[in-house]
């Protein structure tokens, strides 16, 4: 189902911004793409997708995720630490524990917790290459991006040192040389990488961080590498003031600033976090058009703090919005981050600080920008169909004078009744209909047993 007609929605929010944010009547989709917006009349024979009681809304991108983590959640011994401790006692103690089957189901529960919450495009940054592994988990990644029918972006990460932390009882983190992590990159480019503006799929080079994960001497060879393939380059960075610590103790810099030496801003590099940031490192990040995948629930979560998303915003900077892996939040939906990115800033720096459609336009165009995917991200004639109607028929949204903004202001347990990636069904009638969620709910508890006990 490719062609059809989207009529009675209660309103339309277009992922753009000032007049162009909202549109009314219908959307007509033919070959997957937005034909029209507008006072549309059905045509013969035509099929009518009922959005009464919904609003409808570009499909969310989420610009950063770890999905390995969704069989990680509320891990007691990480429940209560700070970014450093929570790494160690978290994914880097049970890193060496995933097998394949244990990487399939977290995979499965992270895209259906995204999809479910309006999500269509995942770009997901796995760090964890090691020949401890007999299974590729770009293999299984993409391949369960197939089955739910989401755009997906492998963001190809790794090291080449490993970072020291307040104890040595973990398993000693993989590591690899450059050239074969560079050579592994080009290899997963060949298998899977689409350089089309609509592309499914997509390979990034990640390595895990530039300030812990690699030599500054590689710094500007993967630069290179990754440009010179065609591909993107993402990371994390300034996650806390570890980050900030580390550049200034090592090169007297702070961590934008020493980047920018190294070939590592632009408008092809997004990183993750950005939260350690002075108004000069954001002018910077604004003026090279190097982007941002703002992860205000996991930075609120971990006591880290709160990007200055709105600041690089106002500057014209690409910012775009995340929820990170689901052990460093315990949710990874998309409507909890909508939320969050709304209250947090508001909390901090007053009510002008963001506002529901700053917030949805950075978790959809925002979105589609800092991952290059430009037929994305916005209801707009030519556009790909990539659309969501949230269903507002719940108690959380009675009463509401401006629906329209519901999905951002509202939290909790957003309601999909359907959702689209090109104009293939990917969520119908609020369910997504291969899945059974009692089944996937089983799968779950018995890997998180699985991995609990295999010390």
């Amino acid at each position: 189902m490719t062609d059809f007609l989207i009529a009675d929605a209660d309103a339309i929010l277009t992922g753009r911004t000032g007049d162009t944010a909202r549109a009314q009547g219908a959307i007509r989709v033919r070959g997957g793409r937005i034909a029209a917006i507008g006072d549309l009349a059905p045509e013969p024979g035509e099929r009518i997708v009922d959005a009464s009681g919904c609003v409808v809304a570009p499909g969310l991108v989420n610009t950063h995720h770890h999905l390995f983590q969704s069989i990680l959640k509320a891990v007691p011994a990480g429940m209560n630490e700070a970014l450093a401790a929570w790494l160690r006692l978290v994914p880097y103690t049970y890193w060496d524990r995933l097998t394949g089957p244990l990487m399939q189901t977290a995979a499965k529960v992270g895209m259906a917790e995204l999809v479910l919450s309006g999500c269509t495009t995942i770009a997901d940054h796995h760090y964890f290459y090691s020949d401890r592994y007999d299974f590729d988990p770009g293999e299984i990644l993409f391949d369960m991006a197939d089955r739910f029918g989401i755009r997906f972006v492998l963001c190809r990460g790794g090291a080449t040192k490993a970072r020291a932390f307040d104890s040595a009882d973990i398993t000693p983190l993989p590591t690899e040389p450059l050239a074969a992590m560079i050579a592994a990159v080009e290899r997963d480019a060949k298998r899977w990488h689409d350089a089309a503006p609509d592309a499914m799929r997509r390979v990034v080079m990640a390595p895990t961080t530039p300030t812990f994960s690699l030599h500054e001497h590689e710094l500007r060879q993967i630069a290179a590498a990754a440009r010179g393939l065609g591909l993107r380059l993402h990371s994390h960075l300034s996650e806390n003031m570890d980050y900030v610590n580390h550049t200034m103790g090592h090169y007297g810099k702070r961590p934008v600033d020493w980047l920018a030496g190294h070939d590592w801003l632009g408008p092809d590099v997004w990183f993750a976090h950005l939260v350690e940031c002075t108004p000069g490192e954001v002018k910077l990040l604004a003026e090279t058009g190097t982007g941002m995948a703002h992860c205000p629930q996991a930075n609120a979560r971990l006591g880290s703090g709160i990007a200055p998303a709105d600041l690089l915003h106002s500057l014209g900077g690409a910012v775009s919005l995340a929820v990170d892996g689901a052990a460093a939040n315990e949710a990874a939906d998309m409507a909890s981050a909508l939320y969050a990115a709304f209250s947090v800033h508001r909390a901090a720096k007053g009510v002008t600080a963001t506002t529901a459609q700053t917030v949805l336009h950075w978790a959809t165009a925002g979105g589609a920008k800092v991952l290059g995917l430009e037929a994305i991200g916005t209801l707009e004639p030519g556009k790909a169909a990539d659309i969501v109607l949230f269903d507002l028929n719940a108690p959380r949204y009675f009463g509401q004078h401006d629906r329209a903004i519901a999905p951002v202001i509202s939290g909790g347990d957003m309601r999909v009744r359907a959702s689209f990636v090109a104009g293939r069904p990917l969520v119908e009638n609020g369910r997504i209909p291969w899945l059974d969620l009692d089944a996937l709910g089983a799968e779950a508890l018995a890997a998180v047993q699985t991995i609990a006990r295999k010390a």
